[in-house]
């Protein structure tokens, strides 16, 4: 998985993505079916149990990579709710109508870091023309899929507005979810990531080398909206209880910055 030589691939990790990717064929007993993007998830988890008595039952949540829940609504998948880690993927459903555009809220804010196995020595400081080559060595640069994840598409942004960009294009991983790419790094199979700053909070197995400046990629913000679709009465519910200071103090505990307007 690491060989050496070649460009930019897409790497699926295997029971990481045969989980997230899990899209039931239809409502889990009728429950609030969420596609939200992988980055959310163990945020999300503790949000959606803290909802549970105000919605009326726990929704059902399946993770993945912005794009694919996208394609996937578009082919028809049952959601009610998209929580997509960038306006991109929002904006693609909501120009085919396929969202309610009433309910489409900025929810949150994050940051993207770079970051190393837990025991890893390198350390660096990122700026304007730092030597992430030397810094990746033989080894390689895990990344969301940069033309289609978002966590990718920030990443390369930032990269490119350091000037660091072709300099390691060639020892990029590509993974096909921003977790996958953050088990690359946890695992040793990468030497460095670039991955959210909420990732590394919940993985143990990474350090944080250095916090990407906002100003290099462009802000990066998580909206949320109810599917055109939708007819589950709770959906609506689920949507008020995302933006209240109970699901923001524990989406903040995340490391998330709250951007939708208490309810």
């Amino acid at each position: 998985m690491t060989r050496k030589g070649f460009g930019p691939r897409v790497i699926a990790i295997g029971g990481l993505s045969a989980t997230l990717m899990a899209v039931p064929a239809a409502h889990a007993e009728d429950k609030v079916m969420v596609f939200a993007a992988a980055s959310l998830k163990d945020a999300l988890d503790a949000v959606n149990r803290a909802c549970e008595a105000d919605v009326g039952e726990a929704a059902t949540v399946s993770y993945a990579a912005s794009s694919a829940l996208a394609k996937q609504i578009e082919s028809g998948a049952p959601a009610d709710v998209f929580i997509s880690a960038d306006l991109d993927w929002m904006k693609y459903l909501s120009d085919k109508k396929l969202t309610k555009p009433d309910t489409e809220v900025k929810l949150l804010g994050n940051e993207i870091v770079l970051v190393a196995p837990k025991g890893s020595a390198v350390e660096t400081k990122i700026e304007k023309g730092f030597d992430l080559a030397k810094l990746i060595g033989d080894g390689r640069l895990a990344m969301g899929d940069v033309k289609a994840v978002p966590a990718g598409k920030y990443g390369k942004a930032a990269l490119e507005s350091l000037g660091v960009w072709s300099s390691v294009e060639g020892k990029v991983a590509q993974a096909e979810n921003v977790r996958a790419a953050l088990k690359l790094v946890s695992t040793g199979e990468a030497a460095l990531g670039i991955v959210y700053a909420t990732d590394a909070h919940a993985e143990k197995g990474v350090k944080v080398v250095g916090t990407f400046p906002g100003d290099s990629h462009p802000p990066i913000i998580y909206p949320v909206a109810q599917i055109a679709d939708s007819k589950d009465k709770d959906a609506p519910a689920f949507l008020k209880c995302l933006q209240s200071p109970k699901a923001g103090r524990l989406f903040k505990d995340q490391g998330f910055t709250v951007l939708a307007p208490s309810n």
